[in-house]
């Protein structure tokens, strides 16, 4: 993937001096193994559903894996927190206030006692950020991370494609890539093609990487997040990139170049291919079905029509599969609202607010540019995709947002310095 971009620090090592743009002092450094953590809470949330693959998997072994990865994070996590050091993170906690409506609408067992293991499920995720907060210090050690098992993802992808171009791309789904090895559908493909490639470009504008090694992650996401037709991930990172790009311009004489090229570039591809584009962008479907967005407007059209209790309103049904009378939702505000309730999606909305108010609040910087990014990602693919309320990518990437967003740990004080702040002024002389 390129050696600076896989490196866990920026050129010349770790900044542990602090004096890089949004690196804190880290006198202890973070242990290798949380970035196994963050791996494995990725790949819990990659799903058990989606497409056939080349080998039919049973869906309980994927299960047993995912849920597996969860079980191993959290205890991974525990085993390096052992004293329990947390930081304070609104972000956790209000994922953790959402725990309260998930549990007591579940309770009731109305969608079965699969309610209660989603809940279980969102528990462990929820205390593994906990743990992992300790090492929440604003520096880019968790984008490397995130890219790097994003990426693992994709290469595997395209590892099915090359080993069975029918399967990956089958006529069920209109010839959109899919997962041949993985059962990903085409969304999910997109989402973490569309995540990496955003995030690599801000990398490489801050200069923590090199062209070679940003090329090697961009070239090939670009050309699967192309062949997954998925609209809402191409739109998510091209309105994502504006903002984050946009506020490294008043401080980067790079990102102000690289924002004329992009407005050229785009506005050329606009009047040279438009047809070209409007056909990728209509999959071949009319205007009405793109209009009522390919059927999801029906379903939460139903979804709202239906008759609730006023405790259904307040706290939803309880966690199920983010689908209303056997369709999906595909709406996180929605969904949210449907097993959550209106309280539910009063907290995710304070988690998109708070998030969104302590990035405009930070000064310029290259993590503060990446936390934009995802945040603005999350909440445009938050109208069309379901995940909000739930363990799930969108919460993984809103939780990379906010160990950028956290204030760099303050560097030990030496034996010397602790000693002389135990000595009254007085006694100094």
């Amino acid at each position: 993937m390129g050696r600076d971009l896989m490196r866990s620090g920026p050129p010349g090592g770790p900044d542990t001096a602090g004096s890089q743009a949004g690196a804190g002092p880290r006198p202890a450094g973070t242990p290798k193994a949380v970035g196994i953590v963050w791996a494995l809470l990725a790949l819990n949330t990659l799903g058990s559903a989606g497409a056939k693959t080349i080998i039919p998997l049973p869906r309980s072994l994927i299960q047993l894996a995912t849920m597996g990865a969860l079980g191993a994070a959290f205890a991974l996590a525990l085993v390096l927190n052992l004293r329990l050091r947390i930081r304070a993170s609104a972000f956790v906690f209000l994922l953790t206030l959402l725990l309260v409506p998930s549990v007591i609408s579940s309770a009731n067992l109305e969608v079965g006692y699969g309610a209660l293991f989603r809940c279980t499920r969102l528990a462990l995720f929820v205390g593994s950020l906990w743990l992992l907060s300790r090492w929440w210090d604003g520096s880019m050690t968790f984008v490397r991370y995130h890219i790097r098992m994003y990426f693992a993802v994709l290469v595997l992808v395209a590892a099915g494609l090359v080993v069975s171009p029918g399967t990956a791309m089958p006529e069920y789904y209109g010839g959109r890539l899919v997962g041949a090895l993985w059962p990903l559908t085409p969304p999910q493909i997109g989402q973490y093609a569309a995540v990496i490639i955003g995030l690599t470009v801000l990398l490489l504008l801050g200069r923590r990487t090199t062209g070679a090694g940003a090329a090697l992650v961009i070239v090939p996401s670009l050309v699967l997040l192309a062949m997954t037709h998925t609209r809402t991930a191409t739109l998510g990172l091209i309105v994502g990139l504006v903002p984050a790009i946009g506020s490294l311009v008043l401080t980067s004489a790079a990102a102000r170049r690289f924002f004329a090229w992009t407005v050229l570039c785009a506005t050329v591809a606009a009047v040279v291919f438009s047809s070209a584009l409007q056909a990728w962008f209509l999959r071949g479907q009319s205007q009405e079905n793109f209009s009522n967005l390919t059927g999801r407007a029906k379903v939460w059209d139903a979804l709202l029509a239906a008759p609730r209790t006023p405790g259904e309103k307040a706290l939803g049904t309880g966690l199920g599969d983010k689908s209303f009378g056997g369709l999906p939702i595909d709406n996180s505000w929605l969904a949210v609202y449907h097993e959550q309730g209106l309280i539910g999606v009063t907290i995710v909305a304070a988690i998109l607010i708070v998030l969104g108010g302590v990035a405009l609040l930070r000064p310029p910087s290259l993590p503060r540019a990446c936390a934009i990014f995802l945040i603005s990602y999350v909440a445009i693919s938050s109208y069309t995709e379901a995940g909000l309320g739930d363990a799930s990518p969108y919460l993984l990437h809103l939780a990379l947002a906010a160990s950028l967003l956290a204030a760099p740990a303050a560097a030990p004080l030496s034996t010397a310095a602790a000693l002389r702040r135990r000595i009254p002024l007085w006694a100094r002389r």
